[in-house]
Formats: C-alpha cells, structure tokens, sequence
C-alpha cells in the first residue's frame, strides 16, 4: 500500500461567498426609496435606480412605507372632517391610500380570494392566482374587505381613527413581511420574486421596531390585543398557504396585509365599544 492509497482523501475546501456589501447611511437610504417605489406609486429621486439586489433588503422599510400610506390617508381624513360628514372623510382617505399604492395590496386579496376559493389542487391555485381578471370570489371579497374598513373607521372617534390608520397601515406590513422569514416563495418567477430572498432575523427586528411600535399610542391595551389577533391570524394564514401550496406568492402577502389591516381596526373599534 503506497501513502497516497492510505492517506484520508482530503475534503476541499469551501467556495467562499461574496463579501456583502458594506451597509452604510446612504445605502440604508437608496433601500428605503427602493421599497417606496416599488411598494407605491410615489416618484422617487433618479439616482435610487434600480437593482433587483436592493429589493430583498428594502422588503423591511415596508412597515415604515406602511406608516406614511397610513399618514397621508389620516391627513387627507382630518382635512375631509372639516367640509364633510365623517363617512365622506373616511371614503377620501381610503380612497387617497388607494391611488399612493395603486390598490396593490387590494389586487393581492382579490386574486388570493379567487384562486383559494376556485381552485382545488395547487397547480389550480397558482394558476387562477396569476390570472389577471376578477372573479366572483373575488370581487365579494374586495368589497367586504373595503366596506367593513370604511364603516369601522367612521364608527371611531375622529383622532383615534386617524392615528390607527397609521398604525394599521404599518403594523399590517410587519406581519405581512414576516412570511418571508418563515417560508418560500412558491413561484420559480414572480412579480414578488425579487422581494421573495429570506429574510434574516435582524431585518426582520428593524422592520418589527419600524412597524409595531405605533399599535401602542394612545392605549397600550388595546394594541396589545390588536397585536395578538396579528399573531393568531398571522399563524392560520401561514399554515393555510402552506397546506393550499407550500409556501406564499406575491399575491398572498397583498391578502394578508389586508386580513392584518381590517383586524387592527376591528380589534380596536371592539375593544374601545366595550
């Protein structure tokens, strides 16, 4: 027996992984922009650009773009309340948070509702989903989805509804988002596919600390409970698109944002009319 036939075969050494970028102020700042036009219809400053890399770490500036779709519709609703009654008021600022995000998250929960309710195996499910047209599902859901917002946020006193819209709008995202953490993306492509890389605990606490912490003014209470419902809904929606098809697509992150966003608001008008 030579050496070389006794000798333990060698392991070869790990192929090293590209060095991340550094993070930076300016980085930090180029992803927030990122995620602000992507996330919605507001222009950005040209020299953001755009790199399909930056989009995985903007998915956690979400909330933060989250809280000032909230800002501008509270604003636009306190503006409203000073001409109009407070159902008109409450049907401008929805009607304002819908044309900043171009009703992106609204065509989430209407594809989502159609494909889980029309489709039977996961094949089916993908497929209604990336249909582009309404369905009946659909469209039952949307309005359900819509009238219930408009008629919990007119039934709150004025400055608390304006204020849970922002927390509403934020808090949502942050649970949303969290799916990214805990499971995979089902489509080999996607318009969430450049969003869709897992996200890392870390980005995931900086998104919580962007997002939740506006659930808790003025009563800390009543956030709490809306932050439990999060969770349990947050844990049933992910074991359903696990159980339906394996994981999430774009389309159910707009679903669950809107489920989160109309439990905020309910929650809190339940807790406050009891």
């Amino acid at each position: 027996m030579t050496h070389d036939e006794g000798a333990k075969p060698q392991t070869p050494a790990p192929t090293p992984t590209p060095a991340r970028p550094p993070v930076t102020p300016l980085a930090e700042v180029r992803y927030f922009f990122t995620a602000l036009g992507y996330f919605t219809r507001i222009p950005v400053p040209g020299w953001v650009g755009y790199d399909a890399r930056d989009l995985s770490a903007s998915a956690r500036y979400l909330p933060l773009v989250g809280a000032l779709v909230g800002g501008a519709g509270a604003l636009t609703y306190l503006a409203a309340l000073r001409v109009f009654p407070v159902g008109v008021a409450v049907l401008l600022s929805m009607a304002v948070t819908l044309a900043i995000t171009g009703a992106f998250h609204e065509d989430g929960l209407a594809d989502s509702v159609d494909a889980f309710g029309g489709g039977y195996t996961r094949e089916d499910v993908l497929r209604i989903m990336r249909d582009s047209r309404i369905g009946a599902f659909g469209a039952i859901a949307l309005v359900m989805a819509l009238a219930l917002k408009w008629q919990a946020l007119a039934a709150l006193p004025p400055s608390r509804a304006a204020w849970l819209m922002v927390a509403a709008h934020a808090a949502s995202r942050v649970a949303a988002v969290s799916y990214l953490a805990t499971l995979d993306y089902v489509r080999p492509e996607g318009k969430a596919r450049p969003v869709a890389e897992r996200m890392s605990p870390l980005a995931l606490g900086y998104a919580a600390a962007l997002g939740l912490p506006w659930l808790f003014w003025p009563d800390w209470r009543a956030g709490c409970a809306a932050l439990a419902m999060l969770v349990v809904l947050r844990w049933l929606a992910g074991r359903y698109f696990v159980r339906r098809i394996g994981g999430y697509t774009g389309d159910c992150l707009g679903f669950a944002q809107q489920i989160f966003e109309l439990a905020v608001y309910l929650v809190v008008l339940g807790w406050i009319s009891s």
